[in-house]
């Protein structure tokens, strides 16, 4: 490998899991290349824990514009402008040969501050519906990284500066890639692992418990159950499996996510854009209730793909109920070849290479001559 010149680079996420696990991902690439990297984000994302121990944090004040409260959008703007400056002040410094968005509010302000100073600029989008913050900035951006083959609200005007690279991943996850599939016998222990995102989700907690608990006896006495609760769901979730007689371990928060997903048969989660990017990297079958409030429904856009490879069933939430899972669960459960096919289905929509792929676009970012890096594709329908 030829030597290459180490530049500075500022992401800007939102401090939800969902961008600041792919933001993370790009920081420890970047980092491997020999470039320096500085987040911006809010108090939640610079806390995220053991995402951002080893790089240069920044908490920068960010507006929210809700569209519901007019009444707040002047304080939203004083403290959107306020970052702005904050962030002018961070780049006369750190001096970033580019700043790459990943959504959210907390990034807007770096970005703007990016526009202003004339720093190349780039978005990255996880979900497949652009988010509120990437379209407002998308006219102005250098590139829009995509996730998806079809990404909804992205103008076909923007084509030609959309680069799909998937939603990157990380290291730890990406290893599973390489790994069979676990061993699964017909009297054998069935790993299930329960995830609602970084924030867990109370209509799991609900219905997962007594839906496993209709399965039929020899079904059920397999189980082996990982499930992430909410902290005020979680003593009511551990009393429904011990009532039910199923092993479970239950926790608020699950650091070791990537252990999980190497030892789990069958996922029951949201259809978080990170959920999602794990599940098809892995190659996990899964069952999804995406989140029907996500903004312009973006969860159930999320799991399309998967589910129409076959890797995964999704079930609207107005649906889930303890009957519905346990049919599906005996679906894909009974038939330990048919759960392999669909774990190959959902490996089958996977994108491992997004992180280097991302890190690749970002370096050209400032080349004197735009071009695609290598490996990067266009959109096949990328736009809608």
């Amino acid at each position: 490998m030829g030597w290459k010149l180490s530049k500075h680079f500022v992401l800007a996420a939102g401090g939800t899991g969902g961008h600041m696990v792919p933001a993370a991902a790009l920081a420890e690439e970047l980092t491997k290349r020999g470039h320096r990297v500085a987040l911006v984000s809010d108090a939640r994302g610079v806390r995220f824990p053991g995402l951002f121990d080893d790089i240069q944090t920044h908490v920068i004040p960010a507006g929210r514009f809700q569209v519901r409260k007019p009444l707040g959008w002047p304080g939203a703007i004083r403290e959107m402008w306020r970052g702005r400056a904050m962030a002018r002040q961070l780049y006369r410094t750190f001096k970033p040969a580019a700043v790459i968005g990943f959504g959210g509010y907390p990034a807007l302000p770096a970005l703007l501050a990016a526009f202003v100073n004339h720093i190349p600029t780039a978005v990255h989008e996880q979900n497949a519906v652009l988010g509120r913050v990437n379209r407002l900035v998308a006219g102005r951006v250098d590139a829009i990284a995509t996730s998806y083959d079809r990404t909804a609200r992205l103008a076909a005007k923007y084509e030609g500066k959309t680069h799909l690279v998937g939603n990157p991943v990380r290291e730890a996850v990406l290893a599973l890639r390489t790994r069979p599939y676990p061993l699964l016998e017909e009297d054998g222990i069935f790993r299930v692992l329960v995830t609602g995102g970084s924030q867990g989700a109370s209509i799991l907690s609900r219905v997962v418990p007594d839906g496993l608990a209709m399965l039929p006896v020899t079904f059920r006495r397999r189980l082996q159950v990982t499930h992430q609760a909410r902290i005020e769901d979680i003593d009511a979730v551990r009393a429904k499996y011990a009532e039910h007689q199923i092993p479970a371990e239950l926790a608020t928060y699950l650091p070791d996510m990537p252990a999980q997903l190497a030892w789990a048969h069958l996922v029951i989660a949201r259809a978080g854009a990170s959920t999602i990017a794990e599940l098809t990297v892995a190659g996990r079958p899964a069952i999804l209730v995406p989140l029907p409030s996500a903004t312009d429904d973006h969860q159930t856009a999320n799991a399309r793909e998967i589910t129409q490879a076959g890797g995964a069933r999704t079930i609207p939430q107005g649906d889930f109920t303890a009957k519905e899972l346990a049919k599906q669960m005996q679906r894909l459960g009974l038939d330990p070849a048919a759960l392999e096919n669909a774990a190959g289905r959902a490996k089958s929509v996977g994108r491992p290479n997004a992180v280097s792929d991302l890190a690749d676009l970002v370096e050209s970012l400032d080349a004197p001559v735009a071009r695609l890096p290598v490996g990067v594709s266009r959109p096949k329908q990328a736009f809608a």
